[in-house]
């Protein structure tokens, strides 16, 4: 199945996507090394990955804006 989408939709839909699967991972990887992998895990992870989600999504879309005007300041030269 093919999904059609407007392509005005695109950034905010690869925002949307990467930041899922960031937060998923990095929110796992944390909850394995803050408390093991025990019989708790899956029920913090699930708990965990929705705030990890809440944060990722608006720093994912917001940051690379401000990074880009913090680039426009920098002068990259080519290297000897």
């Amino acid at each position: 199945m093919l999904v059609k989408i407007n392509k005005k939709y695109e950034h905010i839909l690869f925002t949307f996507l990467m930041a899922l699967g960031m937060s998923c991972l990095l929110s796992f990887f944390m909850m394995l090394v803050n408390f093991g992998f025990d019989s708790m895990l899956l029920t913090r992870w699930l708990k965990a990955w929705p705030m990890a989600f809440s944060l990722a999504f608006p720093v994912a879309y917001f940051l690379p804006k401000g990074i880009r005007l913090l680039m426009k300041k920098i002068t990259f030269v080519e290297g000897k």
